[in-house]
């Protein structure tokens, strides 16, 4: 086996806001893992003020991954040789390559329904922080190109024009039309955030991810125990150690969902512990992309596909770059199929 990588810069179209700041673009690292004539390509794809991995050394780890398998040193035991649980992006990105390395079929790392063109995956339409009247239009446009789910990103600007905006949209849309999610990226202060989910209540929402900042637990804990509206744990989940704490936080917070993003999170297996804490406390989870390119989208839909999905995924960040790769899905009336 021969193992290589090369570093990319994806440009977006336009620049993704959120409450942490604004991207206008992102470094991808692309492996490919070579054997018996197959070729793998898999996506490390750390996201910066939010991933874990220690950005200074991405290429250095990288290049010792590369290294480690072209001496033909045992595969599986990369992840414990060389720690990569503080790298999850690169850790995700064998995870992909080694499952990609099943199959004849490139581009294939979780066969099923979906990879044969016979189901698709109902995802959320992602909007984006703007002013108001441009969120207004974004929704209004994936309303009308067949998404049933949409989910806002708040906390960025000033929360009763948020609320005016929630306003306008339930009295546009009715919670039988459509379902809304929001996403504060732990925007909102502990002491303000029971009044926030009050004011949010008449607004029919589905959930509400990370209402504030990860390392508060007593704080969450209450919260989720007291919330008129669900809460959605996602950032509190990253730079945990899965197997040691999974079962630990999600009993003790007892939030009403877990937000899952593979790349992240250190890849499948670490997702798949999460989804068993989440099933043995009777929690709801969904999948997350988290700004992949077109390639790292592709393995986390299809491992997505994979599982016993039960409501929209969060999918839909396949098109947001100038110089993408290749595209092998696409989205059609807000749901996302293999192509």
């Amino acid at each position: 086996m021969h193992a290589s990588f090369e570093k990319h810069l994806l440009k977006f179209k336009i620049p993704a806001k959120t409450s942490r700041g604004s991207y206008t673009d992102k470094i991808v690292y692309v492996l490919t893992l070579t054997q018996e004539g197959r070729q793998v390509l898999a996506e490390a794809s750390p996201l910066p003020d939010l991933s874990i991995d220690e950005m200074p050394s991405m290429e250095e780890k990288l290049k010792a991954c590369c290294t480690y398998i072209n001496e033909q040193k045992d595969l599986y035991e990369i992840y414990d040789a060389l720690e990569l649980k503080k790298f999850p992006s690169i850790q995700f990105a064998f995870e992909s390559a080694f499952e990609g390395l099943k199959y004849k079929t490139p581009g294939i790392f979780f066969p099923s329904p979906f990879t044969n063109k016979k189901e698709g995956i109902p995802i959320n339409g992602l909007i984006w922080m703007s002013d108001t009247n441009q969120m207004l239009e974004q929704i209004t446009h994936k309303v009308e190109e067949g998404y049933q789910c949409i989910k806002l990103k708040i906390g960025a600007l000033d929360f009763d024009a948020e609320c005016r905006l929630l306003e306008q949209v339930r009295k546009k849309y009715s919670a039988h039309k459509i379902t809304l999610r929001v996403d504060a990226n732990g925007a909102f202060s502990a002491d303000d955030t029971t009044q926030v989910l009050r004011d949010l209540k008449r607004f029919d929402l589905h959930s509400i991810e990370q209402p504030i900042k990860a390392g508060q637990p007593d704080a969450m804990q209450k919260l989720c125990a007291e919330t008129p509206i669900p809460i959605a744990l996602d950032e509190e989940l990253i730079g945990v150690d899965a197997n040691l704490n999974a079962s630990l936080i999600v009993k003790y917070i007892r939030p009403q969902y877990l937000i899952l993003k593979p790349t992240l999170l250190g890849g499948y297996q670490n997702c798949n512990t999460w989804i068993n804490a989440a099933h043995q406390f009777h929690i709801g989870w969904w999948i997350t992309s988290a700004l992949e390119s077109n390639l790292g989208l592709s393995a986390i839909a299809q491992y997505c596909a994979s599982l016993n999905i039960t409501l929209p995924q969060g999918l839909g960040t396949g098109a947001l770059y100038q110089n993408n790769f290749p595209e092998n899905t696409e989205i059609k009336k807000g749901v996302l199929y293999f192509k």
